[in-house]
């Protein structure tokens, strides 16, 4: 799917599979997949770094229900039973607009969208990221709609700003999940810390080194200027694919997804 820009998001789609700690494309990542950088890679440099809001959280209690309800529907593999949980309406959205065949079941559209059919389909852990993720954002078009996950709150300008003083592509970028990430000198968690991130993008390398399945780590650059690792959980991507969901009478539904475009 193309970058998708918002007041508060220049978006992209592609996502690091943290799995292997290497670059790949995904739908709706979990925190810490990370999007691929674009072209050759810039060298590393110090760089101002823009600040960033963390993404909100929603805490509308028939929301988290229905959160929950998903979860448990994900951990038996129950498609009845999400069935159950998708209004007939489903939209999904992407790069040309809404994809989704009104003349089939909602369900039918859902599994296309986020791959949920056939042997070891990604779908099943799409969803079960979806109902652990507390945050959203509203959907424009959509009344009482909220998709997820949502993006974090910073200066669009400020962000293009850095992107192009650095050299390097909006895909190079991502943020830590909480303040104070450890960046450490070596891939190897207990390696020295050499400095410790704040709320503010931070560059991603595509030298990462061999993968370390144990604990995969990505390559950055801090503002300083220093090289190191961090947990590939600590960092999330923007412009994730999302799910969305709308409140009707009877309660949240998921109502639509975002994405899915190659």
């Amino acid at each position: 799917m193309k970058a998708r820009v918002t007041a508060v998001s220049i978006a992209t789609s592609l996502v690091l599979s943290a799995a292997t700690a290497s670059l790949a494309q995904s739908q709706l990542p979990r925190p810490g997949q990370l999007p691929p950088p674009g072209g050759q890679a810039a060298p590393a440099k110090p760089y101002k770094p823009v600040s960033i809001t963390a993404p909100a959280t929603v805490t509308d209690p028939g929301l988290e229900a229905l959160r929950k309800q998903l979860g448990v529907v994900v951990e038996k593999k129950d498609r009845k039973a999400l069935a159950g949980l998708v209004v007939q309406n489903f939209f999904w959205m992407g790069e040309k607009g809404d994809r989704a065949d009104k003349k089939r079941p909602a369900i039918d559209n859902l599994a296309k969208a986020i791959q949920l059919d056939g042997k070891d389909a990604p779908g099943w852990e799409l969803l079960g990221a979806a109902s652990a993720d507390p945050t959203g954002m509203p959907f424009p078009d959509r009344k009482d709609t909220i998709c997820a996950p949502a993006d974090p709150t910073f200066s669009p300008q400020e962000f293009e700003a850095l992107v192009k003083s650095t050299g390097t592509e909006e895909g190079d970028w991502a943020y830590p999940v909480q303040a104070g990430v450890e960046v450490h000198s070596g891939a190897q968690p207990n390696s020295p810390v050499v400095e410790k991130l704040g709320m503010h993008f931070v560059h991603v390398l595509a030298d990462n080194g061999p993968p370390n399945q144990d604990s995969p780590t990505l390559r950055v650059v801090t503002p300083s200027g220093k090289t190191g690792f961090v947990s590939a959980e600590a960092l999330s991507p923007l412009g994730n694919d999302q799910l969305c969901f709308s409140k009707e009478a009877g309660g949240w539904k998921i109502s639509g997804f975002i994405g899915g475009d190659q």
